[in-house]
């Protein structure tokens, strides 16, 4: 599992409104932005007043926050404490309607810890009770809603995952999916950018002893819903994953079967399954469906991978409809964002 993979963008969330608009591209690049291995403009998602956040990062590998407003001007912004060193810097992930944000900054000695940037560009910084202060250790802060509710999870001292929300007060609550496991890189974690709802409810998944992931909600009282989809494989990097919970409670997931396969899979909120793959998605192990967003119209998008290994987009409909898209340019490394990484 890849902590540093924050620094890729949910990038499924920009062919959706490519696809909504005749399949018309704006592509952005932040300037100052490198042009190396693992350097340049990672958009994170686009607002519904159409401004585009993320990171970039630099010809030193460092990462840095930007905003891109709807006529194309840019604003960059640092955590004061990140570091500056190859792998670090700040990292947007999750915006409010209020264009609150936060995120993650990884400072000198590699340790992450929590920001929140209000619209007028104040920062806070924060850990979560409990929080590791060792190297790839410390607080992911992944996700925002309406109400400023802030929700993520930490990695203690033995590196083992735990769910926090942090609350407008600076308070915090943390917690543990049922059957968590206690070894390293076992855990409770959660969904990035749309993993906590309107309501309070958050998403993310379970990785148990045996190293098999589990998806889940936490609703608002603290109860939880386990989620398990029916193709699940039941072996280690194998189970249910989740990309979020909808106002709804309407629940989208990629899940992995027992030969390595992914595949979508939505849980509305009576309970029910549905499972689908993208017309065209390869069948062999680190191949397959990968859903990675959703919106209020209850359309799922994401990337899928095809027998060659090569990366392409969908969009599915409400209806059970998907149509697929290709960027020519679209890399197999921005599939993932989500803890577990596997």
């Amino acid at each position: 599992m890849n902590r540093k993979q924050i620094l890729m963008p949910v990038f499924i969330v920009l062919l959706a409104i490519a696809a909504a608009n005749a399949q018309t591209y704006i592509t952005i690049d932040v300037p100052g932005a490198g042009s190396g291995t693992g350097q340049g403009t990672f958009a994170q998602t686009v607002s519904d007043s159409g401004i585009v956040y993320g990171n970039y990062v630099g010809s030193n590998s460092v990462a840095h926050g930007f905003l891109r407003s709807t006529e194309g001007k840019y604003i960059t912004f640092d955590v004061a404490q990140a570091g500056t060193g190859a792998g670090q810097g700040t990292m947007p992930v999750s915006m409010n309607l209020f264009g609150t944000i936060t995120g993650v900054y990884i400072d000198a000695r590699n340790v992450s810890h929590g920001f929140i940037r209000t619209f007028e560009g104040d920062i806070i910084t924060f850990d979560a009770p409990g929080a590791g202060t060792g190297a790839d250790q410390g607080t992911l802060s992944y996700n925002i809603n309406l109400w400023g509710e802030v929700g993520g999870y930490y990695f203690d001292s033995a590196n083992r995952g735990h769910g926090f929300l942090r609350y407008p007060n600076g308070s915090f609550t943390t917690f543990e999916g049922p059957g968590a496991g206690t070894g390293a890189i076992e855990g409770t974690g959660t969904a990035a950018g749309v993993g906590l709802n309107v309501e309070g409810a958050i998403a993310g998944a379970i990785i148990d002893d045996s190293n098999v992931l589990h998806g889940y909600f936490r609703q608002p009282d603290g109860t939880f819903v386990v989620i398990n989809a029916p193709g699940a494989g039941t072996g280690p990097g194998q189970g249910t994953d989740t990309d979020g919970v909808s106002a709804d409670f309407m629940v989208p997931g990629p899940y992995y079967d027992c030969n390595g396969v992914s595949h979508g899979y939505i849980r509305f909120p009576d309970g029910t399954i549905t499972e689908f793959d993208a017309p065209g998605a390869g069948t062999a192990s680190g191949q397959g469906t990968l859903p990675e967003a959703f919106n209020l119209q209850g359309l799922v998008a994401g990337p899928y991978f095809d027998s060659n290994n090569a990366s392409h987009g969908f969009i599915r409909s409400p209806g059970g409809s998907i149509a697929t898209l290709t960027i020519p340019t679209l890399a197999r490394a921005a599939a993932r964002v989500r803890f577990p990484m596997v």
